[in-house]
């Protein structure tokens, strides 16, 4: 990617949006097992019934003389309707509602689910006034009525309360999971970083012993001594995010060092940065990326030497090179400049200012 692709003019001028997408997957949650609400409407549905099932047996534990007359298609009418006004209850409250809570919020959501408890109440018990007679041949008395109102609608709290506790026990199950499996990301990442720690100590290692073969030659230790330097820098980044410009330029120092082995005369740099700005903190390695960009885009030749200026101007500090573009393949990601600026807007909530004008590519960093 070339530099001048870095222009960037809209991303210049406005303030870049830092998009922080969400999922699009559908919501899973976990169901309650149907077997459980099967159990829990068949337990119901039986303690309810159970002084009829036993006036059957001839065991009147309560004295009631409508206890005496119960049959066995009478039990069996009761007893399907109960359950099924139980099982749709607690399907309801325990799965259904959150197939559609996702569509609704706030009261929305409320007004829905007390709309479709009324309507399964209604729909119920009417139900049950109007086929009780034809399938059992007896008519319910005005007292069997109100007392079936009153029945089905304490059987509906209870079951809306024993929903909401399956719910719950199944989101504190899933929850138990997820800390469990963060837990052995978490050990995981120890472990990762505990091995990764292997691979700075063998580097060091090795640029000790480089350098020790090497004593004799200053250039070489010179250049083994910066590049330690560098890399306890860059291992240092991993750990905080911005670092006093004066700690910034003496790695670019090292930096600068290094690349100037490599290109020699062909490669210059000029840094004025007034004092006052010394103590002020920019992200860690803003400008090494700068001059970094630079070298990669720029032709580096006797004929065109590379020149970067380091300065101070206003509250900003301006890293800036004339372009002259490469021939050959630069083999880039293109990041960099993006990146740079997330962190500076996440860090200071400001944007870095990339400007391409008469030839003159300047990247502006901000102070404040």
């Amino acid at each position: 990617m070339n530099q001048t692709s870095y222009n960037l003019c809209s991303f210049v001028h406005r303030p870049a949006i830092l998009n922080f997408k969400m999922n699009s997957k559908k919501l899973v949650f976990k169901k309650v097992k149907g077997s459980d609400i099967n159990s829990i409407a068949l337990i119901i549905s039986v303690l309810v019934n159970l002084p009829r099932m036993l006036s059957m047996f001839s065991f009147n534990i309560i004295e009631d003389e409508r206890l005496n007359t119960v049959s066995p298609i009478d039990l069996l009418v009761r007893f399907v309707f109960l359950f099924v006004s139980s099982w749709v209850i607690l399907q309801f409250n325990a799965n259904w509602h959150y197939n559609f809570k996702q569509f609704s919020s706030g009261l929305k959501d409320i007004g829905i689910a007390l709309m479709v408890h009324v309507l399964v109440y209604f729909a119920i018990v009417q139900s049950l006034f109007a086929i009780y007679p034809i399938i059992v041949d007896k008519h319910l008395t005005k007292q069997e009525i109100n007392l079936f109102y009153f029945i089905y609608v304490v059987i509906f709290i209870i079951l809306f309360f024993i929903a909401n506790l399956l719910r719950f026990q199944i989101i504190q199950r899933e929850n138990i999971l997820e800390n469990e499996r963060l837990k052995r990301q978490s050990l995981q990442s120890e472990l990762s970083a505990l091995k990764n720690q292997l691979n700075p100590h063998f580097l060091f290692n090795s640029l000790n012993s480089l350098s020790f073969l090497v004593k004799e030659n200053k250039e070489a230790t010179t250049f083994v001594s910066k590049l330690s330097f560098m890399y306890r820098y860059i291992l240092q980044s991993g750990q905080i995010d911005s670092i006093s410009l004066k700690e910034e330029l003496k790695f670019l120092e090292s930096y600068i060092y290094l690349i100037k082995t490599r290109y020699r005369e062909k490669f210059s740099i000029t840094i004025e940065i007034d004092d006052r700005f010394m103590d002020k903190n920019i992200p860690i390695l803003a400008l090494q990326l700068l001059v970094e960009n630079a070298v990669k885009h720029n032709e580096i030749s006797k004929i065109h030497p590379l020149n970067v200026r380091v300065y101070s101007e206003d509250n900003y500090i301006i890293v800036e090179n004339k372009i002259r573009l490469r021939t050959s393949f630069v083999d880039s990601t293109g990041s960099g400049l993006g990146n740079l600026d997330k962190r500076y807007f996440l860090l200071k909530q400001q944007h870095i200012v990339i400007k391409n004008t008469n030839q003159i590519f300047k990247v502006n960093l901000p102070l404040n």
